[in-house]
């Protein structure tokens, strides 16, 4: 068991109040956990204050408390550990609790709006199949190995975090492939970790419920690369206007992709259809599996990212071109009677118009095309009429119906993403609550040959709805409406 002392290494102390030889069996931030022999770290949420429980977990017999601000009343045999920032600290005092795990590893960080769970997944596949011990952190599913844990959020608070790439280690992962949301990185989730690179895919609005400005969430992601060391690399896309801002104070060595400008790592879209891609990636030619311009540039941050942890582009490319689609990522299917069903995550305005501009793009015109789209409750309110807009505009029939509504009415919902609809455009829209009927509507009005885009859920199998969460696959539920209509 480890000491007071050993767990705070490399932390930055202010003060220390109490015997530091003390033993630590655990790390805990959550109060209701922090008993004998455990460290309770006080941290600042969004909700609460930790600080304010102290009493209580001295109560429950916990002698181990950090601390932004010692208490004025000190109690005997209580040990205080004062530092700036307990957020912080917490990473650093996970870290070092289950023996700085991430030193061990090549540790790759993937942050954007938009492709973070499509890259993540396809590296750890591609470094799987050349030979690879892996490890995957990510919003479908954290993987060791063949091993799938559930994940419950984006990226881990930092004590899940590090246990993770604890247990990674000791499977003999070599890689980790890790997707960076802004919310982890504002709250130090990932403080204290040793990482070999991060890459930045993109940024549109997205979180500004949390962030509340655009200049907020920029800075976010940013943080992720002003933090990197300088024998860690920095990769970016240079086709978005805010990669470069991304990588200005990095001490990293940057390195940059695009299909438009002049970049390290260049593609090119030769042919695209529902089947995939061809892409010239530098001078290579080759097809791939995934579908549309975004998945091109996905497909070339994981190339350039294998290529800067040392693999040949021949290796890559081989690989790289026998990956299918990641889960709810244009994940499409096609009935006997040539009906499309297309499953995606799109929960932006961005990441939906890119889905539906490479629909429109291959398709013939000839057929409908019908998008069911919602917006999550207790999420950035100002996206759902641009949603909503980007929906109508480039559809030809939308349904409008619950996506997680959480604590929200969804009613209330949709009636903010209505206001995004032009009256040019209003006709061509319906508003059904029940996200099973919206779909169910839309495969009875389709006919062979249309597309249906299922927008917004991707790969979740659970619909939340004031505090509980429902079993909900959308493609389960669309390929067995389709089944049933087809029989």
């Amino acid at each position: 068991m480890k000491t007071i002392k050993e767990v705070i290494s490399n932390v930055n102390i202010v003060e220390v109040v109490g015997d530091t030889s003390l033993p630590v069996s655990a790390i805990v931030s959550d109060s209701r956990k922090a008993l004998k022999d455990m460290m309770f770290v006080a941290v600042k949420g969004t909700q609460t204050d930790g600080h304010n429980y102290i009493p209580k977990v001295i109560e429950q017999g916990c002698v181990i408390i950090v601390v932004e601000q010692i208490p004025q009343v000190i109690n005997e045999g209580i040990v205080y550990i004062q530092v700036n920032n307990t957020s912080e600290a917490l990473g650093q005092i996970s870290s070092n609790f289950y023996n700085n795990p991430s030193e061990k590893l090549k540790l790759v960080a993937i942050t954007g709006t938009n492709g973070k769970t499509t890259c993540a997944t396809l590296l750890f596949n591609l470094f799987t199949k050349l030979g690879h011990s892996c490890g995957l952190l990510s919003t479908v599913q954290n993987q060791i190995n063949e091993q799938i844990i559930p994940a419950t959020h984006t990226t881990p608070d930092a004590i899940s975090l590090n246990k993770l790439l604890a247990d990674m280690v000791d499977a003999g992962c070599e890689y980790v492939f890790m997707e960076a949301s802004s919310h982890s990185i504002e709250q130090n989730r990932i403080a204290g970790l040793t990482i070999t690179g991060a890459a930045f895919t993109n940024i549109t609005q997205d979180h500004l419920d949390y962030h509340h400005t655009f200049d907020n969430y920029i800075k976010a992601k940013k943080k992720l690369f002003d933090n990197l060391d300088i024998d860690a690399f920095a990769l970016y896309n240079k086709d978005d206007r805010n990669g470069s801002i991304m990588v200005q104070n990095t001490k990293a060595a940057k390195y940059s992709f695009a299909l438009n400008a002049p970049a390290d790592f260049k593609a090119k879209i030769i042919e695209c259809d529902f089947n995939g891609l061809l892409l010239n990636i530098d001078g290579e030619e080759a097809w791939y599996r995934l579908v549309g311009r975004f998945n091109a540039y996905n497909i070339l941050t994981v190339y350039a990212v294998a290529f800067l942890l040392g693999k040949s582009k021949e290796e890559i490319i081989t690989a790289l071109s026998n990956l299918g689609s990641v889960t709810g990522r244009f994940d499409y299917f096609m009935s006997p009677k040539k009906l499309m069903a297309i499953i995606d995550y799109a929960h932006t305005p961005d990441a939906l118009q890119n889905v539906l501009q490479t629909i429109n793009d291959i398709r013939s015109r000839n057929e409908t095309l019908y998008t069911i789209i919602g917006c999550g409750g207790n999420r950035d309110a100002g996206k759902r009429p641009m949603m909503a807009k980007v929906a109508a505009e480039m559809s030809d029939k939308v349904i409008f119906t619950s996506d997680n509504p959480r604590d929200e009415n969804p009613e209330t919902i949709i009636d903010q993403m209505q206001v995004g609809v032009s009256a040019l455009h209003y006709k061509k829209t319906l508003r059904i609550v029940d996200r099973r009927e919206a779909i169910k509507t839309a495969v009875s009005m389709a006919n062979p040959m249309d597309i249906i885009l299922l927008a917004g859920k991707g790969h979740e199998t659970y619909q939340e709805i004031a505090g509980v969460k429902h079993e909900f696959d959308d493609k389960k539920i669309i390929i067995e409406l389709i089944e049933k209509l087809e029989k």
